[in-house]
């Protein structure tokens, strides 16, 4: 595998960013590790980073280079601050950056990377998952498959108890989404998203493949919970689980694995000796 990283100028956001780049690369003389690398268009994994987080964190706490070099896929990994993947109040356009301008920045940086929408995933943990699944249902031309692990899903409800609990964390939403109101039924709120895809598509196949997984002790569990019900009442193709855990990396390490095999409809073996 190749690793890249990468400083470029975001016109969108008026200002320099950064993003990790791992490209598939053919290799047989590395000791502990071989990279596949396949002729014609890369699958692209975006990799979305959480609230504490920035573009080196999955690299730095998982062994997702390890992961992909079995697989043949490229993995882009921005970093978007503490913007919550939204055009914030406050004047950032985070959602126009990860949803419009990045893939195409990043297209023309490596021509290889695929630009069919059934080729191109979002995934990403807490935050991040929230990202994710935003990208799915709003930006479902791009992004033909969302996965979500930990994520904030039901960003309304995690904004109420925000209010409530009058935590360091609200004067952060107010500047990103506004009030209370303004959030909810927004294109901000996942709820609502999945309601305006599903009533738009004229068939299923239309809607995005959407994965989850979220830890039973995780204090976002709750909202997965909501979350996973509605998708699954509107139709959409989901692929979910719980099980023993919370938010930690631990977690997100091992089941990055799984979303790249559901994604990729594989059974490759991606556990490390």
């Amino acid at each position: 595998m190749a690793l890249m990283h990468v400083n470029f100028f975001s016109d969108v956001l008026g200002m320099s960013m950064d993003m990790d780049v791992i490209l598939p690369q053919q290799t047989k003389g590395q000791i502990g590790m071989e990279g596949k690398a396949e002729s014609g268009q890369y699958k692209t994994m975006y990799l979305l980073h959480g609230m504490s987080d920035d573009q080196t964190t999955w690299q730095r706490r998982t062994s997702i280079e390890r992961y992909v070099s079995k697989l043949g896929i490229a993995v882009v990994m921005p970093t978007t601050h503490l913007g919550f993947y939204t055009d914030t109040v406050y004047g950032m356009r985070y959602w126009t950056f990860i949803s419009e301008e990045l893939p195409c920045i990043c297209r023309e940086f490596f021509p290889r990377m695929s630009q069919r929408k059934e080729d191109t995933l979002a995934a990403g943990l807490s935050m991040g998952g929230y990202g994710a699944w935003k990208l799915g249902l709003r930006a479902s031309d791009t992004f033909g498959a969302a996965a979500s692990l930990s994520g904030a899903l039901d960003i309304v409800e995690d904004y109420k108890r925000n209010v409530k609990e009058q935590t360091r964390v609200l004067p952060l939403f107010q500047g990103i989404f506004g009030s209370e109101t303004d959030l909810e039924g927004s294109d901000n709120d996942i709820f609502a998203l999945a309601d305006k895809l599903a009533a738009s598509a004229a068939a299923e196949e239309e809607l995005p493949r959407l994965y989850a997984w979220c830890g039973t002790q995780d204090f976002l569990y709750e909202g997965n919970i909501r979350a996973w019900k509605h998708v699954k009442k509107l139709g959409y193709d989901l692929t979910c689980s719980e099980s023993e855990g919370d938010h930690q990396w631990k977690y997100w390490d091992e089941k990055i694995k799984d979303v790249l095999c559901w994604w990729l409809d594989t059974d490759v073996d991606l556990d490390l000796d």
